[in-house]
């Protein structure tokens, strides 16, 4: 099989890995990107600089090989919106998916009921830092930058455009909130419900399964690569790294511990009626029949990395914390909704806030670690459950490379989770679709594992603590709801 440059263009980290026959990988880089946050719970990336770590780690990446690569395959962050002309540069800079400007709209839209009329017509939920809020914010606030823009797009495309000189949407990335996931075409309800009808002309159409575009001029020369190298664009990180985690089966699910906590289980129907809370969406996978059910939280390992730099500890310190404290962190307490755009998964609230709950003089900085760890295992269990799993559980991330804390999930979830041995599974995901697209047949070689099974001193434990999440949850969120004092 022959050697495909996976890249995986992360929100402040940008990793190629050269992937050889049956997965192997041959050579890899990573550059950092800058995040820019500003007043309002703005946060913006300059998108010539997020080309530029592309550019550099293909070029890293392919000088460690005996000659070019056979293709490039692109994945990536998610959300937020890149505004682009018709020639792919960007109009404003591009709003990530972490942008809170418009949570106070997000939040009219929940009481009004226009999230729960969008999730009817589309499966998706809504969030601030999603299409939806962003546009009608620009709308707003900024008309003459959507009159300059041709394409509102993502990461992904805006990064493939400047390299292809062609606008290819992924069905993934374009799910959220406007796709219809089942017929892949936009519902022209969900963007009236939004006011949003003026700027349809800006979402271009999903691209058709298995499309491959190619390196223009600009694009190989910035690269240093041939013309015409073929190039896959999507899917975007989550269902990449559900690809490359190896969820197959129906029932199947991942778990990533990043930035955010993205759980996802693959599934063969959709279901928008409107029943249930509008969150999470119905991702489309390179399958038209199958789709992975997504509820990507917002609470993460940011969380736990803001309170350990708050107490001067790193994530090197993590285990000996987690070892310092036993399951049920001595009767401390958290919610982990620390983000300042609030949650999206498995409930949407703009006013989602956290808090430690049970701290006194005899506690240390270990029972608290522990119990922000133990309620981010929750929050992931809460998703798991809204999406369905009823299979296998991988699990992928920053966040199981601690041994402690991936023992606390299979612990807090009751179940095995398995952690591929390849750590960039997002770009391993993205290699596999290009095979596929471009004709090759899929790795024989089965992919390797370490599981953590769960343990039964634990169980009972973290019954009554998830129990005592969900309800302290419930309160919390009648707290969120109710109207700041006059």
């Amino acid at each position: 099989m022959s050697v495909i440059i996976g890249v995986d263009i992360g929100t402040s980290v940008t990793k190629a890995v050269a992937f050889g026959g049956e997965g192997t990988p041959l050579a890899s880089a990573a550059r950092r990107s800058s995040v820019v946050r500003l007043p309002g719970g703005r946060v913006e990336q300059d998108p010539d600089d997020v080309v530029r770590t592309v550019a550099e780690v293909i070029r890293e990446t392919t000088a460690a090989l005996a000659g070019p690569p056979a293709a490039l395959a692109l994945t990536g962050q998610g959300d937020g919106l890149w505004l682009r002309d018709a020639d792919g540069r960007a109009v404003r800079p591009a709003i990530s998916w972490m942008d809170g400007r418009a949570s106070d709209r997000v939040a009219r839209w929940l009481e009004d009921g226009t999230v729960q009329e969008v999730y009817g017509h589309t499966g998706s939920g809504m969030f601030p830092g999603c299409h939806a809020p962003l546009l009608a914010h620009l709308q707003e606030h900024e008309p003459q930058t959507l009159r300059r823009a041709a394409t509102a797009g993502y990461c992904v495309d805006a990064v493939a455009q400047r390299l292809t000189g062609r606008v290819s949407v992924d069905a993934s990335d374009a799910t959220l909130p406007f796709l219809d996931p089942v017929s892949r075409t936009y519902s022209a309800k969900a963007l009236a419900a939004c006011g949003l009808e003026d700027q349809a002309h800006l979402l271009p159409a999903p691209a058709a399964p298995g499309t491959v575009l190619t390196l223009d001029a600009h694009g190989a020369g910035l690269l240093g690569l041939p013309t015409g190298l073929p190039l896959t664009a999507g899917p975007y990180d989550l269902p990449a790294c559900a690809t490359g985690s190896g969820v197959r089966e129906v029932g199947d699910g991942l778990l990533t511990v990043g930035t955010t906590l993205a759980c996802q289980v693959l599934t063969d129907r959709v279901r928008t009626d409107g029943s249930a809370e509008p969150a999470g969406m119905w991702l489309c996978t390179p399958d038209p029949d199958r789709w992975l059910r997504a509820m990507p939280a917002m609470v993460g390992t940011a969380a736990l990395e803001w309170f350990l730099a708050l107490t001067g500890a790193t994530r090197a310190d993590l285990d000996g914390l987690l070892a310092d404290s036993p399951p049920g962190a001595k009767g401390v307490t958290a919610l982990p909704f620390l983000s300042g755009a609030g949650e999206r998964a498995p409930f949407v609230d703009p006013a989602a806030r956290g808090r430690f709950d049970g701290l006194t003089l005899a506690h240390t900085r270990a029972d608290v670690v522990r119990a922000l760890c133990e309620a981010i295992g929750y929050a992931a269990r809460h998703c798991l459950e809204t999406a369905g799993l009823t299979g296998t559980l991988a699990a992928c991330g920053g966040g199981t490379r601690s041994g402690p804390w991936a023992q606390l999930f299979a612990d807090v979830l009751g179940r095995p989770v398995r952690i591929p041995l390849e750590n960039e599974v997002g770009a391993l995901g993205a290699v596999r679709v290009a095979r596929r697209f471009l004709g090759e047949g899929p790795e024989t070689k089965p992919q390797s594992f370490r599981t953590v099974e769960p343990r039964r001193a634990s169980r009972a434990v973290y019954e009554d603590g998830y129990a005592a999440y969900r309800s302290a949850l419930d309160g919390a969120r009648a707290q969120w709801e109710r109207p700041a004092p006059r």
